[in-house]
């Protein structure tokens, strides 16, 4: 099966999910100050829902810039890819709604249940990615016949790394909510750093071996 249909079904999840983002930071901006409050108290109250909106973007945007770069390598796909792609969406569909709870509740009580449960949900995105891309390296079952080898080794290097970081910033959000946000903020900015520095050389394979 060609890889040309999954890839737009992919566009437009991504693009669904990152747009649902900015409902949040309505629905919060309209909550989060008294019922008498001007415009102004609404907007200066509503500013944890603007730094998880911009969290959530950008991962929302570099898993995207990222499946591009796996879908470059990959010449065909199988039921069980597709299977493991669908599950892999779901997840990054889901992004929003912790994303909401995070900007509702990192200054109250219950911080500590929804910073866990966006790291929870950023850890299972992570994990389905790996699970897509090693399906599809393992014994080259659905690469490029020219898939370039250092190019392979050197996304593999990248993507096992998610998985483990978001287990040990969700630990900390664990401990400590405010603490676990920074940390996702963080991994966030490294990856669009990461990507905008290596991602072009690694996806043409010249990165190191």
């Amino acid at each position: 099966m060609e890889t040309g249909r999954l890839a737009t079904f992919a566009d437009g999840v991504f693009a669904i999910a990152a747009t649902l983002l900015i409902l949040n930071v309505d629905t919060y901006v309209r909550s989060c100050a008294g019922e008498h409050a001007d415009l102004a108290q609404h907007l200066l109250c509503g500013w944890p829902s603007y730094i998880a909106y911009v969290v959530s973007f950008l991962t929302i945007g570099i898993i995207w810039a990222n499946h591009h770069t796996v879908m470059d390598q990959i010449a065909r796909v199988d039921r069980t890819f597709l299977m493991l792609t669908v599950g892999f969406l779901m997840v990054v569909a889901f992004i929003p709604f912790p994303t909401g709870l995070v900007a509702q509740s990192i200054n109250r009580p219950g911080a500590r249940a929804a910073t866990v449960t966006y790291g929870i949900t950023l850890f299972l995105t992570a994990a389905m990615f790996n699970a897509i891309w090693f399906y599809a390296v393992r014994g080259r079952r659905l690469l490029r016949d020219d898939a370039d080898e250092r190019a392979v080794r050197g996304i593999s290097r990248t993507f096992v790394l998610g998985p483990w970081i978001y287990i040990g910033a969700t630990l900390l959000a664990a401990a400590d909510p405010t603490a676990g946000a920074i940390a996702f903020m963080l991994f966030a900015l490294f990856w669009v750093i990461e990507s905008t520095a290596f991602g072009r050389d690694r996806s043409r394979g010249d990165v190191p071996p």
